[in-house]
């Protein structure tokens, strides 16, 4: 569709009706390439980005695909460009940063499902294995959230050692440790399970306590406590 001489571009209808559903619906009135398309008209405020919200999510697989895509990613994408990934990336570390605040100071056990809403956020759609290690004090409030590692599509390698010692620099009472498979699959596979009880043994000795290790997926998390694996 063009535009005759002196008739407003066709997209901007569009824009203001979308911003008028979003007002009064909220974003259960928008489609995930709906929202998307609000997300980058704060960077692209000429054209019609609708095509390009679309082609994200097919990329990506969905809206929280590509957030968590990495600025590389996103810039080989035909029409994105430093202004739109900055956007991205932005509300990305907005939606982390306030998950990891409804954790802070307070006792994690007792905030457990808000526990596993940040680190699904953190990590499921992460291309590559990454793993989380979450320090806790005698009260179990949150000391410290530390990625250790990060490893390929299917391994990261993960030391005892180094995660004790950690432990110990930060003064820790008990650890939860948390991993991603790529995959989407989160169940442990049989080096997780040999890691954690290294590392719950290990850690044991010293008395730090290893009170879950979390695996999330897409699909999905699971528990080594829950699994009864801890």
């Amino acid at each position: 569709m063009t535009d005759t001489p002196g008739e407003k571009p066709h997209y901007l209808g569009h824009r203001q009706r979308l911003r008028d559903r979003f007002l009064s619906g909220g974003p259960a009135a928008l489609a995930d390439y709906e929202l998307l398309e609000l997300l980058l008209y704060q960077a692209q405020p000429r054209g019609d980005v609708k095509p390009l919200a679309k082609t994200l999510i097919k990329r990506f697989g969905s809206f929280g695909g590509v957030l968590a895509a990495a600025p590389g990613e996103l810039r080989e994408v035909k029409g994105v460009k430093d202004a739109s990934v900055v956007a991205l990336k932005a509300v990305e570390a907005a939606a982390l940063l306030m998950a990891r605040q409804e954790l802070i100071d307070r006792p994690v056990i007792g905030s457990w499902k808000k526990l596993l809403d940040y680190c699904h956020a953190a990590m499921a759609h992460q291309k590559v294995e990454q793993f989380r290690l979450l320090f806790l004090d005698g009260k179990n409030a949150l000391i410290a959230d530390e990625v250790q590692q990060r490893g390929t599509v299917n391994h990261t390698p993960v030391y005892p050692r180094e995660v004790v010692k950690r432990a110990l620099e930060l003064g820790a009472s008990a650890i939860i440790m948390c991993h991603n498979h790529p995959s989407g699959d989160p169940t442990p596979s049989e080096e997780d399970i040999a890691m954690t009880r290294e590392i719950a043994e290990a850690a044991e000795r010293l008395g730090i306590t290893l009170h879950d290790h979390v695996v999330v997926g897409r699909k999905g998390h699971r528990s080594f406590r829950s699994m009864g694996l801890l």
